[in-house]
């Protein structure tokens, strides 16, 4: 009888801690969507340019990019309940701030610590979900059960961000954040167990550094080039200085024992195709979801409410396809399925360029679910890719390259297509032109990497381990992968 009451009491706990991460990951997942229902409102309210809504976005992706993989390491090495908890009060902290933000400039500064706080949360919730169930297939439905819990908030962020924005105005998005937050400390603290790796390698403090000045520049450098000139001597000084600070990383993780990105995993073809791919998902899907309740509001005269609800059918078609990406690869390999995966996109995204200001929703809507269907077959696979090839101690480590690859295409996505975008109206173009443009080269660069999928990827399945990953790996999970194979 005993035995059978720790066993219940052991369920029970394993029943919180799922609770408690999956619903941490929601709040990430919720943020990440939510923000663009609201760009049109804060367009209006701060009256800032299209040059400040990029800052919106990137401030936090470009953060969350950088620190993924040191927030992982960080958390094994300093304990993993300790450091979720305090991304929790961080993330928290910062969506009061950017709710009560007067200005742009202080919505900014709140994005970046919501970035730095996902950073921390994200890679750990799912690290003590894996220490908690170290029997592999139990360990498999939990994240399945993890994943699919916390992919919700990809699809409720549209909708609730209309909502929230329409009846309140956009602070109010951020306030969904505290009550979340609050029960994650409350319950937290009460329930987590402590755990960590003492052989968890170093902190790689230069090279995070480095990564972050060095991709931050060169984002500046984008964003703002169509506002200040691309001539200009800080726009090319920042171009300049970024590509010098990138060297200089690549110089210092080629010598340090313990890198943060070690560059021998780029030798392997398939490792270097696979992250190659993910960066240009990364760089299409958010740079062109940016845009998505922009075009709705600004050229369709749809109010903002209506707008989250027309962008639905894409983040609806990767939560239901998602899932399935994985047994696909299994069973077809990655070849097949990323490269029907990003030619689905690609036409996807081809098709939202010929879209108008006259053009019915019945002639939108299908568009939009082509794209979540495309980049919902990617992204699992290209993540089994990189994991297939490294060696079964790395998988932990290829997982969170591939992550942090497709935020770095994000980050890029959202500068460069603002950019074309930009460039088009300072050539005397209108928005919608503007918009028709991105929609185009978006769609362009995804069918180009299709090609070079279908030509470079590996033909051979993924191995037994490798497909075991990919059956539970969900597009709902953008920073999930990281410590799936470490343990």
């Amino acid at each position: 009888m005993a035995l059978s009451h720790a066993s219940i009491g052991s369920r029970s706990s394993r029943a919180v801690l799922l609770a408690v991460t999956g619903l941490g990951q929601f709040m990430v997942l919720l943020d990440n969507t939510i923000v663009g229902a609201a760009l049109p409102d804060m367009q209006q309210r701060l009256h800032t340019q299209l040059t400040g809504l990029q800052w919106i976005v990137d401030a936090y992706v470009l953060w969350v990019a950088m620190l993924l993989l040191s927030g992982g390491i960080f958390a094994d090495r300093f304990g993993r309940k300790r450091v979720y908890l305090t991304g929790v009060v961080v993330f928290t902290a910062a969506s009061l701030l950017c709710s009560l933000a007067p200005s742009l400039g202080w919505l900014i500064v709140g994005r970046v610590l919501q970035g730095i706080g996902a950073a921390a949360l994200a890679p750990t919730s799912l690290a003590l979900l894996a220490a908690a169930y170290p029997v592999a297939q139990e360990r498999i439905k939990a994240i399945g059960l993890w994943a699919g819990f916390s992919g919700i908030g990809l699809a409720a962020g549209p909708v609730a961000g209309g909502v929230l924005t329409d009846a309140f105005g956009w602070p109010a998005i951020f306030l969904v954040n505290l009550p979340i937050g609050a029960i994650l400390l409350l319950v937290g603290l009460r329930s987590l167990e402590e755990s960590r790796n003492p052989s968890a390698p170093a902190i790689d403090v230069p090279g995070t550094v480095l990564s972050v000045l060095g991709v931050g520049l060169l984002t500046y450098g984008l964003i703002e080039g169509g506002a200040r000139g691309w001539t200009s001597p800080v726009i090319l000084g920042s171009f300049a200085a970024g590509v010098l600070v990138l060297a200089a990383f690549v110089a210092v993780e080629g010598r340090r024992s313990a890198p943060m990105l070690p560059l021998r995993l780029f030798r392997e073809r398939l490792f270097t195709v696979s992250n190659t791919a993910m960066v240009v998902v990364g760089f299409a899907l958010m740079g062109s979801s940016f845009f998505f309740s922009q075009f709705f509001v600004a050229v369709q005269g749809s109010s903002i409410l209506r707008a989250g609800l027309q962008t639905l059918p894409v983040s609806l078609a990767m939560v239901v396809v998602s899932p399935y990406a994985g047994r696909l690869a299994a069973r077809y390999g990655f070849r097949i399925v990323v490269t029907a995966g990003l030619a689905l996109a690609g036409l996807g995204l081809l098709a939202l360029g010929m879209v108008h200001a006259d053009t019915g929703y019945d002639s939108v809507w299908w568009r939009l679910g082509i794209v979540g269907t495309g980049f919902a077959l990617t992204m699992s696979p290209l993540t089994g890719a990189a994991i297939q090839a490294v060696s079964p101690q790395e998988g932990g480590l290829a997982s969170g390259i591939s992550s942090t690859t497709r935020q770095i295409g994000a980050v890029l996505g959202v500068a460069v297509l603002g950019a074309i975008v930009r460039t088009r109206q300072s050539s005397g173009a209108s928005f919608e032109t503007g918009l028709d443009s991105a929609f185009l080269v978006a769609g362009a660069i995804t069918l180009a990497t299709a090609v070079f999928t279908g030509l470079w990827l590996a033909r051979s399945k993924p191995a037994k381990s490798a497909a075991a990953q990919l059956v539970t790996t969900t597009t709902a999970s953008p920073e999930d992968i990281e410590v799936r194979a470490r343990r």
